[in-house]
């Protein structure tokens, strides 16, 4: 089909009141090498790891990446400038960008940053926002406020574009938010960032949100949406917070990151494109998850959105017995959707037909046929009467027994 099956599908998400704008494009920031190292279980990979990720995440056409917080030390000062003199050697279309406090020994590493590699460098500036942050810290406002324009007024100085970050902003009143974007903005930031820190958002609450700092910074600053995952809510808030006018979204390969993680980069990428708001090559978005999850030592969850081993995977005998239907059609298109709301295609994977004790005829001859072994109905019977009495899926070496003792049963 020339659509890709898409004009058999009804989409229920452009019905009613609330729809995805017809924006041409959202930009995606990659938190990995950053805030997704900030996971207490995770390796800080050498830089050579990290590179290649790099290179990934540009194939995948990410626009922007966090290099690192260069204010923490030796390593990830290295690996701050390994990363932008690739870039810069490659001539990469990634934009990279750096973490700081509102410090100037944090803001200083930056500016450090951009005279060894040649490669500019934005610097995201960020200070809680939040009740709670204020009172455990024993913030005033007027600290807050001293500290934030002093340190973006000292990054512009410093020939930095600025994106001003208000940690845990889903949790901050308006009052003191206004007051800390509008000084941000007034000393010179291009951009201010919308952080759900502790993941304590529900959708509704980031479009709320985000709607209202649109309303603050109107067309003077772009917005970031900076989502955690600790209500399992991320990616909707990610695209409840584009809908209302966030136009950079961060996300972190397998959605790695600090406690529970982060807004998870594949799913952002696919979602997006399959909203039509992106239009990215995806068919090595298998290989960045997989690069994430070697260099950080991160196992991959078997049945992870888009990338985990059964995400395309199938041993139940209705389902199955649609996909090969489907397949036999000659429509790559039609069996990637039947049973599945992510094509495999678009990411380089195919639907995979198991057997198990769920499985039906139609899973076996399949399953056989495609391996270019024998279907007789003798040989069916036999696999699918031991698949029943199983407790797992059948293993090809198992199929491969079962068909050679029929052989020989036979006289074959």
């Amino acid at each position: 089909m020339s659509d890709d099956g898409q004009s058999l599908i009804f989409d229920w998400s452009n019905c009613g009141a609330r729809r995805a704008p017809s924006r041409a494009k959202v930009m995606l920031y990659d938190e990995t090498l950053r805030d997704g190292l900030q996971s207490p279980s995770v390796v800080d990979p050498p830089l050579e790891r990290k590179i290649e990720i790099l290179h990934l995440m540009e194939s995948l056409g990410i626009d922007c990446l966090d290099a690192g917080l260069p204010g923490a030390g030796e390593r990830q000062r290295h690996a701050v400038v390994g990363l932008c003199r690739e870039i810069g050697a490659q001539r990469m279309r990634i934009r990279p960008s750096c973490a700081a406090r509102t410090v100037a020994a944090d803001i200083e590493p930056i500016a450090d940053a951009v005279q060894r590699s040649g490669v500019a460098i934005e610097a995201m500036v960020f200070i809680g926002s939040s009740p709670i942050r204020q009172y455990a810290e024993g913030w005033t406002i007027e600290f807050m406020l001293e500290q934030s324009r002093s340190a973006i007024a000292f990054a512009v100085r410093q020939g930095l574009d600025v994106t001003f970050v208000t940690e845990d902003t889903t949790r901050s009143s308006p009052e003191v938010l206004r007051i800390l974007l509008r000084a941000a903005i007034g000393e010179g930031a291009k951009r201010v960032c919308v952080c759900d820190t502790c993941g304590a958002a529900v959708p509704s609450g980031a479009f709320n949100v985000v709607s209202f700092i649109r309303d603050v910074v109107g067309d003077t600053a772009g917005i970031d949406w900076h989502g955690h995952r600790d209500r399992g809510l991320d990616l909707a808030n990610a695209l409840a917070a584009f809908e209302a006018g966030a136009s950079r979204i961060h996300g972190t390969a397998l959605g790695v990151g600090e406690r529970v993680g982060n807004t998870s980069m594949e799913q952002l990428l696919v979602n997006f494109r399959l909203l039509g708001i992106r239009d990215d090559d995806l068919t090595r978005l298998p290989d960045y998850c997989r690069s994430v999850a070697d260099a950080t030592g991160v196992p991959m969850p078997v049945n992870a959105p888009i990338v985990g081993r059964d995400a395309f995977r199938t041993a139940t005998g209705v389902h199955a017995a649609a996909v090969i239907k489907a397949m036999k059609r000659g429509d790559e298109p039609l069996a990637n959707l039947v049973y599945s709301g992510v094509p495999a295609h678009m990411i380089g994977r195919r639907q995979e037909i198991e057997i198990g004790p769920m499985s039906g005829s139609s899973n076996v001859i399949h399953y056989l046929t495609t391996r270019g072994l024998p279907s007789s109905q003798e040989i069916v019977l036999a696999v699918l009467e031991r698949a029943k009495l199983c407790d797992r899926l059948l293993t090809e070496d198992e199929v491969v027994a079962i068909v050679d003792r029929c052989a020989v049963m036979s006289g074959a």
